[in-house]
């Protein structure tokens, strides 16, 4: 009887330890698949919130229109920072670039392809704007003709140039000053005025800078020159 019972208590004790280890197993599996959960939902929000967001062409707001060309325009800061002229994602004009200078620079765009052609400087303050309105007279039809000052625009500015500048669609080149800042994008055998300028006065009330107004900076979308 007594060596019954010593085997019904070690039974029991096997049966206990088992039972345990059974559980153990159990607690161990739940809380695995517990932090597996954890690290993969963790995994999801961090990849939502570290996600890139959608970069447009010239760094614009939002996605030109199919038949458009994105556009990115920065004037001059005082005289230390040139102006920026960006195409369809391509930088064509910058100080970066080496390719402006002091006075109005203006950029040349196909109006087909979005290409550049052309781009140059002239020199406003003490230049000569004989060669400016020789190079606004050479535009072709159909170019996209893009515009920005830098430190002074408009000393040697006449009224011939201011004429042939409004025929591409500038509504403020007549109202353009010393030191003002202004930008403007348009085209050559545009029927209207553009709705792509900006003008800004060179006021000691106002100035950002000490003598200069502030940055101007423009963006937006020009339609493809259809035949």
């Amino acid at each position: 009887m007594f060596r019954a019972n010593g085997i019904l208590k070690l039974a029991a004790l096997v049966f206990a330890f088992l039972l345990v280890v059974f559980l153990a197993f159990q607690l161990l599996e739940t809380s695995t698949d517990f932090k597996l959960g954890q690290l993969f939902t963790k995994s999801l929000t961090d990849s939502t919130v570290t996600a890139k967001p959608v970069r447009y062409k010239c760094g614009l707001s939002k996605a030109c229109p199919q038949g458009h060309f994105a556009f990115k325009v920065a004037s001059g800061a005082a005289s230390v920072v040139g102006p920026r002229f960006c195409v369809e994602d391509k930088l064509i004009m910058s100080s970066v670039k080496n390719n402006v200078g002091r006075g109005i620079n203006i950029a040349l765009v196909d109006g087909r392809t979005g290409e550049m052609k052309k781009t140059d400087s002239f020199d406003m303050w003490a230049g000569d704007v004989v060669p400016l309105i020789k190079f606004l007279k050479e535009i072709e039809e159909g170019t996209i003709v893009l515009m920005a000052s830098f430190d002074d625009p408009a000393t040697k500015l006449n009224d011939d140039a201011r004429k042939l500048i409004a025929d591409l669609g500038s509504s403020a080149i007549s109202n353009v000053k010393f030191r003002d800042n202004w930008i403007f994008v348009g085209g050559k055998g545009i029927k209207t005025k553009s709705p792509f300028e900006q003008h800004i006065k060179n006021s000691a009330d106002t100035n950002k800078f000490d003598g200069w107004p502030d940055v101007l900076e423009m963006e937006g979308c020009v339609p493809q020159k259809r035949d």
